[in-house]
Parts: C-alpha cells; sequence; structure tokens
C-alpha cells in the first residue's frame, strides 16, 4: 500500500485540540463535542448513554443512578477468607467519604493526585472521588524504582499520594528530598513515618467517620480538561507524563464498546495495572460504562486460583501470559503418551478448522462432526484451567505469537488481539469476536482514523489522541504533527480488509555493517515460542552478523540438562559449549520458515532474567533494549570477537 493510504471509520465528528504543555489546558477547546452515530440496538442499550457520559465523574453518577443494587466489584478479604461485593450504592457512599477526606486536605480542581496501589477497591475509590472533584489524576506502577517516582511526583507536581505499605513506604524514603510537594501521604498500611503527622496518616486516619452520611460531589470537569497524566515506562530515558482528558478516554471506551462490549452480566478479572491504559480503559471504565462487574484478582501468583473461583467472562491480557501457559501446556505434552499427542494435535486441528468456519472462510467438512468429543477431552479441559466461562480475551500490548492464539483459539478460547498507546487513551484497532483475524490487530476502531506515513510509519487521528505530553513542548510536536496526525513509531501495513498488521518499531530496526536492514521483533518472538526460552534479545546493529542473548526457562533448562547430560546450574550452562551449540541449534530450528536474513550465527545465554527490579524491563513488560546491550556490552563483545 502506498505511504499516502488511509483508512477512516465513518461516523464520527471531532476537531484536533491545541493544549497549553504545562497544565494540560485546552488553548482553544471546541465549542461542541465528538459524537458517536451509533444504531439503538440490542447490542448497546445497556450502556450509559453518550450524551450523559460528559466526563469519566458523570459516567460513574450515572451508573450508580441505573444500578445502584448491583454488584459493581468483588474483592479478597484475607480477614474474611472470601470474596466480598460491593454494589454500586455501597461504593458510591465510599466515594462520597473519600471526597471529604481530600476536601479536608486542602485540595482543590486541577490538583495533582498520585495512586500506588495494585489492582483493589480503593484504586477505584480514589480514582472516582478525586475525579467528581476535578482532580488529576497520576498512577504510578506498585514497583517502580525509585528515581522514576521521584520524577514523576516532581514532574507531575503531585500534592496527595496514596501508597500500599511498609514496602513502598521504604522506596519512598529513598527519595526524601523529591517529596516536599506532597501535602500528605495516605497507607493503606500502618508505617514507621518518620515524618510528623499529619503529613502520613494512615487511611482510617485520613478518612472521616465512617457513620456519617457524605454526599457525592459533582464539581463537573468539562470533556475537555485534564483527568489523568499517565507517565509512559519507556524503554530509554526519562518517562514522560501523557496527559489525557475526560473526553479522549470516554471517545475510546465507547469507540471500544461498538467493537467488543461488555454487558451487564459480564464479569472482568482485573488483573493488568490499572496504572496501565489498556486495563484502565477496556477494564474499568468499561465495566462502568456496561454494568459489567469487576473481580480484583489477589495477584499473578493467584492468578490460576482467582480465574478458577471468579470464573470470568472477560479479561484484558498480554500475550505474556498466553505464552506462559502455552509454553506449560506444551512442556507436559512432550512428557504424555504418543496417543495423547495425537489426540491434541487432532483437536487443534479440527477446532482451527471450526473457528474458520464459524468466521466464514472454509466449507463445511464432515470433519467437524468429531469436534464435540475432541472439545469434551481436550478444549474443556483448557477452558475451566481459566474458569470456564470466558467469553473474550483482549489481549494488547505486545505481538501475539500466531501459534499461540492459534491453539487457544482451536481449544474454543476466544482471543482478540488489538492494538494502541498510552497517548491513543489507547486503543486504536481492534477484530471483533465474528471477524476475528489473529495475524492482525484488526481494523480501527470506529471514528478512529489511520493512514500510513513515510517508511511505512502507522499514523493515528481521532478524539482519543493525547493533549500532549506534560511539560514536553519539543516532544509533544514530535508525536503529534500541524494535521494531528500522532506518529507511533510502528511500522506497518493495512491489508485489503483494513485490518492493521504491525511490522515492526521504526527504532528497532537492526542495521547490519553491510547496510543490511534487519527487523528483529518476529524474530525473537519466533524463537521464544521454544519453551526452553524465557526471554530473547537480538543483537547486531552495526555487525557483521546477527546474534542473540537469551535467558532460558529454569525448569524445562534442568529437565534438558538431567536428559542430555549437561550441568544442571545455571552459571555453568552459560560457560558450557555444548549448552551453548544446542541452544543455537535449537534458536535457528525456530527461524528455518524465516528469510535468508533472518540467520543467528551465535548466542550467549544469560544467566538471571530482565527484570522490572533490575531496571532491564518496563512495568509493561517491555525489554529495554538499549539498557540490555549496555549491561551486556562486555558479553556481546565476545559474540563478535575475531570477526
Amino acid at each position: 500500500m502506498a505511504n499516502n493510504s488511509m483508512l477512516t471509520a465513518d461516523g464520527m465528528h471531532w476537531h484536533h485540540r491545541r493544549v497549553n504543555e504545562a497544565d494540560g489546558r485546552l488553548a482553544n477547546p471546541p465549542t461542541g463535542r465528538p459524537t458517536i452515530h451509533m444504531e439503538a440496538s440490542d447490542k448497546l442499550r445497556h450502556l450509559v448513554p453518550w450524551p450523559l457520559a460528559t466526563s469519566l465523574a458523570a459516567l460513574f453518577r450515572e451508573r450508580v443512578e441505573r444500578s445502584p443494587g448491583k454488584t459493581a466489584y468483588l474483592q479478597y478479604d484475607d480477614t474474611a477468607g472470601k470474596w466480598l461485593q460491593y454494589s454500586w450504592r455501597a461504593t458510591a457512599e465510599q466515594v462520597a467519604r473519600w471526597q471529604r477526606a481530600m476536601r479536608d486536605t486542602g485540595l482543590k480542581s486541577g490538583d495533582r493526585v498520585a495512586i500506588m496501589l495494585r489492582n483493589r477497591l480503593e484504586w477505584a475509590l480514589f480514582d472516582q472521588a478525586a475525579l467528581g472533584l476535578g482532580l488529576v489524576v497520576v498512577p504510578i506502577y506498585t514497583n517502580d524504582r525509585a528515581e522514576n517516582i521521584g520524577y514523576i511526583l516532581q514532574d507531575a507536581q503531585v500534592r496527595l499520594l496514596l501508597i500500599e505499605n511498609q514496602t513502598q513506604w521504604r522506596t519512598l524514603r529513598l527519595i526524601e528530598d523529591q517529596l516536599a510537594g506532597l501535602t500528605r501521604i495516605v497507607t493503606l498500611e500502618a508505617v514507621d513515618p518518620g515524618f510528623p503527622k499529619p503529613r502520613v496518616q494512615t487511611l482510617d486516619e485520613w478518612l472521616p467517620e465512617a457513620d456519617t452520611h457524605y454526599p457525592l460531589l459533582a464539581e463537573d470537569s468539562s470533556g475537555d480538561a485534564l483527568a489523568t497524566v499517565v507517565y509512559t515506562s519507556g524503554t530509554t530515558g526519562r518517562p514522560k507524563g501523557v496527559m489525557l482528558s475526560h473526553r479522549n478516554i470516554l471517545f475510546d471506551v465507547y469507540a471500544a464498546a461498538d467493537r467488543v462490549t461488555a454487558y451487564p452480566d459480564d464479569r472482568f478479572l482485573s488483573f493488568l495495572p490499572l496504572s496501565h491504559m489498556f486495563e484502565r480503559t477496556a477494564c474499568y471504565y468499561m465495566a462502568m460504562a456496561t454494568g459489567a462487574e469487576i473481580s480484583f484478582s489477589r495477584g499473578v501468583a493467584e492468578l490460576g486460583e482467582d480465574l478458577a473461583s471468579e470464573r470470568p467472562t472477560l479479561i484484558i491480557t498480554v500475550p505474556r501470559i498466553f505464552e506462559k501457559i502455552h509454553a506449560r501446556i506444551m512442556e507436559r505434552l512432550a512428557h504424555e503418551s504418543a496417543l495423547k499427542r495425537k489426540l491434541f494435535d487432532r483437536a487443534i486441528e479440527i477446532g482451527w478448522t471450526r473457528f474458520q468456519y464459524r468466521q466464514g472462510l472454509v466449507s463445511w467438512s464432515p470433519k467437524l462432526l468429531l469436534h464435540p468429543l475432541l472439545d469434551r477431552l481436550v478444549g474443556a479441559k483448557v477452558r475451566a484451567r481459566l474458569g470456564g466461562r470466558l467469553r473474550h480475551a483482549i489481549s494488547g500490548g505486545a505481538p501475539l505469537p500466531f501459534e499461540v492464539a492459534r491453539m487457544f483459539i482451536s481449544l474454543g478460547v476466544d482471543i482478540i488481539q488489538g492494538y494502541g498507546l498510552t497517548e491513543t487513551s489507547p486503543i486504536i484497532s481492534g477484530n471483533r469476536g465474528d471477524d476475528n483475524d489473529p495475524t492482525s490487530v484488526g481494523p480501527p476502531l470506529k471514528g478512529i482514523e489511520v493512514r500510513l506515513g513515510d517508511g511505512d510509519e502507522l499514523l493515528t487521528r481521532s478524539p482519543a489522541v493525547t493533549l500532549g505530553y506534560l511539560n514536553n513542548p519539543e516532544a509533544s510536536a514530535a508525536l503529534i504533527d500541524a494535521d494531528g496526525w500522532l506518529h507511533t513509531g510502528d511500522v506497518a501495513r493495512i491489508d485489503d480488509r483494513g485490518r492493521i498488521h504491525i511490522t515492526g518499531r521504526i527504532k528497532d530496526i537492526l542495521v547490519l555493517s553491510n547496510g543490511e536492514k534487519i527487523p528483529p521483533a518476529d524474530m525473537e518472538t519466533a524463537i521464544a515460542m521454544d519453551e526452553i526460552f524465557d526471554q530473547v534479545l537480538i543483537v547486531g546493529e552495526g555487525r557483521p552478523y546477527l546474534a542473540a542473548l537469551v535467558v532460558l526457562e529454569p525448569e524445562v533448562y534442568r529437565e534438558f540438562a538431567r536428559e542430555h547430560g549437561c550441568p544442571e546450574a545455571m552459571l555453568d550452562a552459560c560457560e558450557d559449549e555444548g549448552v551453548i551449540q544446542a541452544v543455537l541449534e535449537r534458536v535457528q530450528k525456530r527461524l528455518h520458515a524465516f528469510p535468508g536474513y533472518a540467520r543467528i550465527h551465535r548466542v550467549a545465554i544469560v544467566p538471571e532474567p530482565w527484570t522490572i527490579d533490575n531496571n532491564l524491563m518496563t512495568p509493561t513488560l517491555k525489554l529495554k533494549r538499549q539498557r540490555i546491550e549496555a549491561h551486556h556490552a562486555e558479553l556481546i563483545e565476545q559474540l563478535y570477537a575475531g570477526h
């Protein structure tokens, strides 16, 4: 497709907005508001009508009025040893109490307040209380590094911070000199403050009396007002504060609901961080708009148990979750009998044919008569591990390997892949359940324009596009051009059905010393499909050939080592030539279908994984390529020694 190609979805009127970079206010606010012309169908009748959602706070109040006694949230109570339910009415009563505490703290409309909690009821209470007072919410990842937290608090001029426990407090104590702007720090659990009260208070100390009725306050912001500043984790440099208005987010919620909606009888299991806009828009605010309920997962360690007990119908996820499950299934299958492996393969084959038939891609085949039996023996057991009721799993944040998507879809787990950026609130595109191409990220949502720019860079324009970066006019100007097109930095193609296919990152292209340009992302994904690999990074910029750094999956490697008489200790494996050669052969095997340029000549085994804690991975689980290369500079040099 030519670079001037453009795709637009009808049904939305909007105007691009210029903003004051320092505080996020509109320089020239539009006179109207974007409107979605949706058919009055049964699919959308349960939604809070778009005209009533003038702000996120108005959306919350309208949901409370429409569904006061319906369950809004479920949360596990350690003391009670069970899941507790909270209705929309009970949630609103607590929000009003939190608003009174914020008012008593002296906060006023436009002030920034930060939240550093795992997904839980208190996250929603804080968010809705703040938005109802016209405050600007600044989410912070619970395990972010101290220097990042300090930078965010100062850059956003945060006045109130809510944290969870002593562990987070110890992190804050490392940056005491950067906490001067905070009026109040509130903690869910008691901590050893070292600061005078009432500057540091527990939640019970901060909140007013519980036996008093407080009115729900509504200092309504206009749709164009700043709702939140979300700091991108960034693979390089300082995080940038993405300014999103109420209108930005609401537009995306309603456009997403037109693509894959939730219903009042749906249940989300919320486990991706709410500090990530994907979870916040597609789960938290989507549930509010549609009346669905949310169970807050206790954490990744308990995810399997929570899936089984809460039996969600919808989850928002990243590919890594399904990649891990896929790897475990493949590992266990390798130790099963030939008959069971054959049965599994047959279930995948026929399940995929059934999926294609239901999508209208192939004709009916007699072999589909075997599907009910195979599904009972294979597919139903896999779905049961995910709760047994899953209607859709919405995957985003990174490419979903086709091999993984094909297995789950064939077994009746409907994975729908989407795409977006924090800077677009965040969803740009997504597949539909009845028109699902797992090799793509789907067509743009209604009202969102996309086109290809120079170098096939994907550009987008819509009311979901950010107001800009806080205190960073240069970066804002580089992000959004004069015509309102946001430059995603992703290389893409658009097929004849309007679906977007992301093919790489502009900045992630490796240029070898012979001038050959190679996108490493698809190669890394293909290699990581071998269950022995936990993480993969391909290197070769300015070098004569490609090489790879790999982190091995400990349990899979130990089994491999026992079978092949190799050293079981990972540090020893990193130096063992036999292991390195075996790993290289497995890498090359995964790349057999790639063009000739995609050949890995040498490989190095890294003994420790790249994590958020060692600052080699972002909180959204993206590898920090430049940091990893710098961290392993000596090892990389060894891969090219003598060449």
